[in-house]
């Protein structure tokens, strides 16, 4: 450490040495913030000021993260909790809220899915859902593949046969679908089965997807027999196809009898800043499922640091888990295992034990876990250097191809969106190094132009992206200074259209930037002052990474125009309650982002919307209910389908 370097944080911030020693002896959290305010790290402590003190040390005593994290602080905040269990969960919540960049962090919250029984039906369905959102229905997962989710739905539905139809299909249906005729259903749209029957076979699939299938397959093999003493062969039949079925489904399963009737397994293996985290599910003394998945934030841990990688991956995924078992097999002991241990028998309901099998069947278990995450992890590291071997000669193709002086390190793209020329807006996204960087993406809502013009629209846009160019070259706030950088590609979604307009307004603005347009028809580039298109190979690497660029601009136009179409449709379907005012139509949009979500909610869920009363929320039914009468399903109350066009 240079004499230069500041020794610790109380050197070169008094106040803030000042507040800690302000800061009370009780459990809690602490949020540790940049000069901006930005949360740069979340932890939890027994003992607030003793926890938060320990950071005040001289930098040589602190290891290279805490070290690393330090030289950014500037402010501190607490929140007292009554215990420090409290003070565990509350710190995973703001983990996941905010994802600071000194955290141990769970990458998974918008790519698995879940199993979901909509009990809240009638005739419930098992349907794939990306998070659990809709009360009364029941989850599990989530799961790492979606693939496999919907094999085990086309594998139940094989096991039991319940209905798959949306529900405007089922309360519309003239008569028994195809499903029913191959046994896939009952038809309860046809009332061919007793929705208590009908309950009772989807209560059978619940056991299942607990790991409770040994119950389930003895409970039919009793009603088997009952049938066939009475004689009722067809039923009989019927059942002895579900216990089959069923005894097949088992036998895929592997068999960990020996290392226990309910418990998680959880191993890992890390790599650089990540580590690859495997978590193999049994119950019933079988290997129920297994879910894969990522953590970030590693860099800088001391060694040794397992224990606090275990501790942050157990809480993050069983904050948010379905169902937590009894017993958790884990290589090492995570820190404040005694805290985890209590939290987890508070969620359960009954005694949770975490373990470190030393010997036996569960070890064995346990060390199978371990060479799965290593796969998992080496696959991922193979992975990451074929892509970045890909993504460097695509930038050297598109460099070559377009004739440019540098590397596009930094590609911009550009793409309208709007319907009939209402909700205009645009999209730029960002690929740094070949990848695309989500953090610099924006969304523009076009101000100036009237109607479906996209040219115009096109040069609003970049008008308004390079006049906030020079902004971020004179701000000091990190976040606005990463748009200082210029790009070394410009690419705009069109022809020669778009490409002019685009051409036009940097021209205006002096700009000079390498800018071509990408027409969707043939996959032809066009280049400014030039009448022939750059026609590249289909297959070539250079034009897979353009396309990939376009594609995703046109992705985040899209559904960015789309959330403000619903918005509309949303607003404009509710100046025609009555009872709902401007004030009520605000709340309810502020609760439900749907036109879908609105309608599936019960009259007690709508009056709960802060400003509605049990006669306004009424009121708000029976207008969908007449306009689902009178025009089908309300998702589209406009005449504007999902994708944009007329319906």
């Amino acid at each position: 450490m240079s004499s230069a370097e500041p020794r610790g944080a109380a050197d070169h911030a008094p106040a803030l040495a000042a507040q800690v020693r302000g800061l009370p002896a009780a459990p809690g959290v602490y949020l540790w913030k940049d000069p901006v305010g930005a949360i740069l790290y979340v932890g939890k402590a027994r003992s607030l000021r003793q926890r938060v003190r320990s950071y005040l040390q001289p930098f040589d005593r602190l290891d290279a993260k805490v070290r690393a994290l330090m030289r950014k602080v500037a402010d501190v905040e607490v929140i007292v909790t009554d215990t420090e269990v409290e003070a565990l969960i509350l710190e995973a919540t703001l983990v996941k809220r905010h994802q600071p960049k000194y955290n141990i962090q769970l990458k998974d919250d918008k790519a698995f899915p879940y199993l979901r029984i909509s009990w809240e039906e009638p005739f419930p369905r098992l349907l794939l859902a990306r998070r659990p959102s809709i009360d009364g229905s029941r989850y599990f997962g989530p799961y790492p593949r979606v693939g496999a989710v919907h094999e085990t739905i086309r594998l139940l539905r094989r096991v039991f046969p319940i209905r798959n139809c949306t529900n405007q299909k089922f309360k519309n249906a003239a008569r028994p679908c195809l499903e029913y005729h191959i046994g896939r259903c009952q038809a309860p749209c046809q009332a061919l089965v007793e929705p208590d029957a009908y309950r009772e076979n989807v209560r059978r699939m619940e056991r299942v997807l607990e790991g409770r299938s040994d119950e389930v397959v003895s409970d039919l093999t009793r009603q088997l027999t009952e049938a066939a003493a009475a004689l009722e062969f067809e039923r009989a039949a019927e059942l002895r196809d579900q216990v089959r079925a069923l005894e097949a489904l088992q036998e895929q399963q592997k068999v960990a009898g020996g290392a226990g009737r309910e418990l998680d397994a959880v191993a890992w293996a890390a790599a650089g800043n990540g580590a690859e985290v495997q978590v193999f599910m049994v119950r019933d003394g079988r290997l129920q499922g297994r879910e894969g998945f990522q953590l970030e934030g590693l860099e800088g841990l001391a060694d040794g640091s397992d224990g606090e990688l275990a501790r942050a991956f157990l809480t993050q995924y069983y904050e948010r888990a379905q169902r937590v078992p009894c017993e958790i097999l884990v290589p090492v002991a995570p820190h404040d295992a005694p805290l985890l241990e209590e939290w987890l028998t508070a969620r359960r309901g009954q005694r949770v034990h975490i373990r470190v099998p030393e010997r036996g069947e569960k070890r064995r278990l346990l060390e199978m876990v371990g060479e799965n995450a290593v796969w998992a992890r080496d696959e991922a590291l193979r992975r990451q250097a074929v892509g970045e071997r890909d993504r460097g000669q695509a930038l050297l193709e598109i460099q070559h191809s377009l004739g440019l002086s540098a590397l596009p390190a930094r590609m911009e793209c550009y793409d309208i969106s709007n319907t009939q020329g209402s909700e205009s807006v645009a999209s730029m996204v960002v690929f740094v190094n070949g990848a695309p960087d989500k953090s610099q993406y924006r969304r523009f809502r076009i101000r100036t132009v009237v109607g479906a013009n996209d040219f115009a629209s096109m040069a609003e846009v970049l008008t308004r992206r390079f006049e906030h160019q020079a902004l971020a070259e004179a701000s000091d706030d990190p976040q606005v200074k990463r748009f200082a950088a210029w790009p070394d590609l410009v690419v705009v979604d069109g022809g020669k259209g778009q490409l002019s307009s685009a051409v036009a307004a940097l021209q205006r603005m002096q700009v000079d930037v390498p800018v071509f347009g990408l027409a969707k028809q043939h996959e032809w580039l066009y280049a400014p002052e030039s009448p022939d298109p750059i026609v590249l190979d289909m297959n070539s690497a250079g034009l897979k990474l353009l396309r990939h660029l376009r594609d995703e601009a046109h992705r985040f136009a899209i559904t960015f125009h789309r959330q403000l179409r619903t918005k509309r449709n949303l607003r404009s379907l509710l100046d025609d309650v009555p009872g709902i005012g401007p004030t009520r139509k605000r709340q309810l949009l502020k609760a439900y982002a749907t036109v879908d979500a609105m309608a599936a909610a019960d009259a007690a869920d709508l009056a709960k919307v802060p400003g509605m009363t049990a006669a306004a929320a009424e009121s708000l039914k029976e207008h969908f209910r007449r306009l689902d009468a009178w025009t089908g399903p309300p998702a589209s109350p406009t005449g504007v389908s999902e994708e944009g066009s007329q319906a």
